[in-house]
């Protein structure tokens, strides 16, 4: 008898769940259902919204259209919208590569020699405080090729949040773990692999979130400075042709086109972000608590 109860007293805390674990795991449950149902509850809501304010005050198509005419436009116009969409998507992630390549290897040059980082830092920086609209002018005066011109203009726009996050989390390495490394006799690339850059891949890859979106900025005002037309027209040039002609719902359907590819660059990087850091960084592995 005594052997009975000392199993049944055993296996109650197997059977009788703890109420805070499962107040728990139903706020993470509602969490993740939130994350899509919220934001997608406010889209609807806005476009609800957006119909009735055109059609309860009558509004002409020519100052604000409704939503259907914008869907009308983007499927009518489809084969232009796309091509040009196809043109601004090759500028910035062409910009976004070079940014990549020469911010990382800038921040690695500048860790290497702190003459180099005071010699070259200050015009990083004044490339990055300088509007693109004011620069973008002389480039293409300069510049013969209108793409090499239009990656120059989003490069700039991108180039520097790279550079700066990389460079910050190269320095940002552990001074303890520095000491550890120089004890054993460490050379300069031992510690560059195996410290530093580990060190500053979280700081790279929020540069990376944020020069993603940089880019794609910096390509639609390249475009709308440079102001040629075109088979080799991106998407800020259709919503410069739209205004002109006053074909408002084409220009909202390009607007759409740019907010959406956004939105997708910035899901992509953070994606990457996710893969990269869920396994060992504390920013990812919170997420997953």
């Amino acid at each position: 008898m005594t052997t009975v109860d000392q199993n049944t007293n055993l296996a109650q805390p197997n059977v009788v769940a703890d109420p805070e674990e499962l107040a728990r795991a139903r706020r993470k449950r509602n969490e993740k259902i939130g994350q899509w149902v919220l934001p997608a509850l406010v889209v609807v809501l806005t476009i609800i919204a957006w119909d009735r304010i055109v059609t309860v005050n009558e509004l002409p198509h020519y100052i604000l259209p409704g939503p259907d005419l914008v869907l009308e436009a983007l499927i009518e116009d489809w084969g232009m919208l796309s091509e040009s969409l196809v043109v601004t998507l090759r500028i910035t992630v062409g910009a976004l590569l070079i940014a990549i390549i020469g911010g990382v290897g800038l921040a690695v040059l500048f860790t290497q020699s702190r003459w180099v980082e005071m010699s070259f830092f200050p015009y990083a920086v004044i490339l990055q405080v300088t509007p693109i609209v004011a620069i973008a002018p002389l480039i293409f005066i300069y510049v013969d090729n209108r793409m090499v011109g239009l990656l120059i203009c989003a490069w700039i726009v991108a180039f520097f949040p790279i550079l700066s996050n990389t460079t910050l989390g190269l320095n940002s390495a552990d001074h303890n773990l520095r000491d550890l490394f120089k004890v054993y006799g460490a050379t300069r690339w031992q510690k560059l692999r195996y410290l530093q850059l580990p060190s500053a891949l979280p700081y790279f890859l929020g540069g990376l979130r944020i020069a993603g979106g940089l880019s794609l900025i910096g390509a639609v005002v390249a475009e709308y400075v440079a102001g040629t037309g075109g088979n080799a027209s991106g998407l800020a040039f259709r919503i410069l042709e739209a205004s002109y002609r006053l074909n408002i719902p084409r220009m909202f359907a390009a607007l759409l086109l740019i907010a959406m590819t956004g939105v997708v660059i910035y899901a992509l990087t953070s994606l990457v972000s996710y893969l990269l850091l869920r396994k060992w960084h504390e920013s990812a592995i919170k997420r997953e608590v």
